[in-house]
């Protein structure tokens, strides 16, 4: 079992060419599995881990490697996301350890709402930049928002930042949840803190994930709320400080 959780990740989907997660062009993995229960996730299918595809090490690093010149040149690399990637810790550092040993740009686009084991130190030696989701700034807000306090997310930042590891902070703009002034300048305050921040970034909320919760015929938690916009993103950049 151990060596079957080292060499087999159970894959959603793979993207080859993916410019939005992380610097340069990157590979961008997609892993089954979330625990999170976020009432705006475009990516609904993700959650069940008795969904998506086995896959080996082998074919996965043998996949990158077609790609390999494109990232090299783009100053890019390989970034894993989901679903949440960190639930298949063990196959990522085995995957991470391939990708260094080929000089491979590696990066996780996590939640970080787990406790950092020892696992996860070990992956993160291997890591490049994580790209971490902050829910919510306000612990009952996240609750409500994705089922989870942020205690652990929180804690997972201020980890990364104490042992040098670069982060991007990023955080989706929900209109009347994510939005309010006083949480994003608490947002702000906490950033303040983390010495490994290199970007802050708000991914406008929209609803072209919806027809994922109706195709899986589940009720779409966020039905009628607006998609945020471009005037509404300029706001909170003005109020985190962010270009």
């Amino acid at each position: 079992m151990e060596n079957k959780l080292n060499n087999i990740a159970k894959v959603h989907s793979i993207e080859s060419f993916g410019t939005v997660d992380g610097p340069g062009i990157r590979f961008v993995l997609f892993l089954q599995g979330c625990t999170l229960r976020c009432k705006y996730c475009h990516n609904r299918d993700t959650w069940d881990m008795a969904l998506g595809e086995e896959k080996t090490l082998e074919e996965i690093v043998e996949k990158v490697n077609r790609y390999k010149t494109y990232m090299t040149l783009s100053g890019g690399g390989v970034t894993v996301t989901g679903g949440e990637p960190l639930l298949q810790v063990k196959f990522l550092i085995e995957f991470f350890k391939k990708l260094k040993e080929e000089n491979i740009n590696t990066c996780i686009d996590t939640s970080g709402m787990f406790n950092v084991t020892e696992d996860i130190k070990e992956l993160l030696k291997y890591t490049d930049l994580v790209l971490l989701d902050i829910k919510h700034i306000d612990d009952e807000k996240c609750k409500e928002l994705v089922g989870f306090s942020n205690k652990k997310e929180l804690e997972f930042a201020r980890y990364l930042s104490d042992n040098g590891k670069k982060m991007w902070i990023r955080q989706v703009l929900v209109p009347g949840y994510t939005d309010d002034e006083k949480d994003l300048l608490r947002l702000k305050d906490f950033i303040s803190t983390l010495k490994t921040v290199e970007k802050v970034q708000i991914l406008k909320y929209h609803s072209m994930g919806k027809y994922k919760w109706e195709k899986l015929g589940l009720k779409y938690e966020l039905e009628g709320i607006r998609d945020a916009t471009l005037e509404d993103e300029e706001r909170a950049k003005k109020i985190l400080g962010i270009q």
